[in-house]
């Protein structure tokens, strides 16, 4: 199957990236979503600095692009490091270009359990990174921002300039970075673009642990014939984005001009699935992989500090860096499949 970059609507964006090799820091290199940043541009001909402490992180993500990328134009370079260790941030920005930052400690339930770590890697972490990068003359800083940040603002869809109150500490760390990120840019005149991402999923997802997201956790429950459990009453709702979207978003950022201003995006499909809608559509994908599950979800309490429903309008990120969603929730789980499948039964 094609890649993202290599359909026609995406192949102007993949000729200006290999028009010019630049040099690229993306932290959390060996997560989910930096991982697959760091597969994009390996194959796009960029050299690459990964960095990545692998507290979320795993090499086994690491080893999966390596052997992807193997004999693609780009290179790679890794450092382990943590982003709150300021010394080590400035060893990575040394002669970087473009900063893509998705580093971070995500999840409501683990920053409501352990806030002070949030705080430390989301917020004080961000700020390593975005004054290293100033002070070293970056092109371009693009971060991973978060849909959290709009919080009790009722109204459908979420547009950029209309938030409500955040409702976890993980939801107050993604939106101190964007008034970091606006600071910085009336202080300085230091530019940057935050990404809020709405639920993203795909390939080198973690199911496991107590802070996994839902698609692959449900996944590899559902292969495994255990309990599904919903919180609620499963009309809980979200616009789930594949990760080829995300990355798709964090390169078109990169390459757009940077006129000093504190940017910020929606970065999703403009759909939004019920939890129920959902535990049916994989249900449904798995029995295409002759993978019957026949039980009924369980249902438990709300979350704390959840969000009740989540629409992006991606209008605003459209218009300003040309984001064309590629995939539908349906396309991205089609695609994303067999990766959970092979992990599920291969662990």
């Amino acid at each position: 199957m094609a890649t993202w970059f290599e359909r026609e609507d995406q192949s102007s964006l993949a000729e200006a990236v290999r028009a010019t090799r630049r040099r690229w820091l993306v932290t959390g290199a060996a997560g989910f979503i930096g991982s697959n940043l760091v597969e994009s541009l390996l194959q796009l001909g960029q050299d690459v600095v990964g960095f990545d402490n692998f507290a979320t992180g795993h090499q086994r993500n690491l080893d999966m692009v390596a052997d992807i990328a193997a004999g693609a134009p780009g290179t790679l370079s890794f450092i382990e490091g943590d982003i709150r260790d300021r010394e080590a941030v400035a060893a990575a920005l040394d002669g970087v270009d473009l900063v893509l930052h998705q580093a971070a400690l995500g999840s409501v339930p683990r920053s409501i359990a352990d806030p002070r770590t949030s705080h430390d890697v989301n917020v004080s972490g961000f700020l390593n990174m975005l004054d290293e990068a100033r002070l070293r003359g970056v092109t371009n800083f693009v971060y991973a921002a978060s849909s959290s940040t709009y919080g009790d603002e009722p109204n459908l869809p979420k547009v950029e300039e209309r938030i409500g109150n955040p409702l976890s500490p993980y939801a107050g760390t993604k939106l101190f970075n964007e008034i970091y990120a606006d600071i910085w840019s009336r202080n300085y005149g230091f530019g940057s673009t935050g990404l809020r991402y709405f639920n993203v999923f795909g390939p080198r997802q973690d199911p496991d642990g107590a802070y996994a997201a839902v698609i692959p956790k449900w996944i590899d429950r559902m292969i495994s014939g255990d309990e599904v459990v919903i919180n609620g009453d499963g009309e809980t709702s979200r616009d789930f984005c594949f990760v080829d979207n995300a990355v798709q978003a964090n390169i078109r950022a990169a390459l757009s001009e940077n006129d000093g201003s504190a940017k910020v995006f929606n970065v999703a499909v403009g759909q939004r699935t019920s939890l129920n809608e959902l535990f049916t559509r994989i249900r449904t994908e798995l029995a295409d992989y002759q993978v019957h599950y026949d039980r009924e979800p369980t249902y438990a309490d709300f979350r704390q500090g959840d969000v009740r429903h989540s629409l992006a309008a991606i209008d605003k990120a459209r218009d300003a860096l040309g984001y064309a969603p590629t995939h539908t929730v349906g396309q991205g789980l089609g695609e994303a499949m067999p990766y959970y499948l092979d992990f599920s039964r291969n662990r």
